[in-house]
């Protein structure tokens, strides 16, 4: 028989619904956009042709409906990989748990999933307006090494070649980070011949871990300059982000699919930022809605 889930590990509402997310089983499509703003869920939901539910919960915003025959959920996630380790095991909760016995289904459901983002882009070849899709994601968060299974999906040898070019140890900055690829059919069809592949690097805070100083020095001054000039096979990093790396490390752990695409709203080598990116941003949620 199937593991059983404890009341304490799996919180189903009196409603049934999931806990955080206030989500049916039911409510749920195989294909999922995931976007960090819980305003920008309606954003992506007004291109759907018809909608289902529009359901609010803390930062997290959740509507599901039909685009061009297609049923697609948005959910808003807020920012930070911990907030993706509370979406992705309820949103996998959702679709593999079965609610009523508290066991593991025994046909389990793959999801689709791409999270649309801003980020900063940290090579001259991704000036503000780029859109970046996640070929690779290393977490400075630390979060996918609380999970059994991370080593088997993990690509060890750039883990080794990153840290070796950074040069952390102990406890500077991030000594464990992880590196985890994105699902390559999805990255193919998201990504197509229009956006930037690159590794992007999830970031477990907005200023100092992204090596922005305000008034606290850094512990590395020069964490940028050396992400910067990392190359690895052909590939660099190209973009700063909080997300990307426990989307893709979690989605491979729990058998489903996930990438994430940017736009640089920010280019950090060129010094420029562009604040009012709310208006231009639509153009890659129609990309990825097309595509997903």
């Amino acid at each position: 028989m199937n593991k059983y889930f404890a009341p304490s590990e799996l919180i189903i509402n009196e409603d049934g619904s999931i806990f955080h997310l206030h989500v049916k089983p039911e409510q749920l499509a195989d294909k999922v956009i995931l976007v960090g703003d819980p305003g920008r869920v309606p954003t992506v939901a007004s291109h759907f042709d018809t909608q289902e539910c529009d359901i609010s919960s803390r930062e997290f915003r959740t509507i599901t409906g039909t685009y061009k025959g297609k049923r697609i959920t948005v959910v808003s996630t807020g920012i930070g990989c911990d907030n993706i380790d509370i979406v992705m095991n309820e949103l996998d909760a959702l679709a593999n748990i079965d609610f009523n016995s508290r066991r593991e289904k025994e046909k389990l459901r793959s999801l689709e999933l791409v999270r649309i983002g801003t980020c900063g882009g940290l090579q001259p070849y991704t000036p503000v307006g780029t859109f970046i899709c996640s070929v690779k994601s290393v977490g400075f968060d630390g979060l996918l090494n609380f999970y059994e299974g991370r080593n088997a999906v993990c690509d060890l040898p750039l883990e080794r070649a990153l840290l070796n070019h950074l040069g952390w140890s102990g406890n500077l900055c991030a000594p464990a980070p992880y590196v985890i690829d994105a699902h390559p059919e999805l990255i193919e069809r998201i990504a197509a011949d229009d956006m930037v592949r690159g590794i992007t690097v999830a970031c477990g805070g907005f200023f100092g871990p992204q090596g922005r100083q305000l008034r606290i020095p850094l512990a590395d001054p020069r964490q940028n300059e050396k992400i910067e000039s990392f190359s690895y096979n052909g590939l660099q990093i190209t973009n700063f982000e909080m997300e990307s790396s426990a989307l893709a490390g979690l989605a491979r752990l729990m058998g489903h699919k996930a990438t994430t695409c940017c736009m640089v709203i920010a280019n950090r080598v060129a010094g420029e930022a562009d604040p009012s990116y709310k208006n231009k941003i639509d153009d890659l949620i129609q990309l990825v809605i097309d595509r997903i």
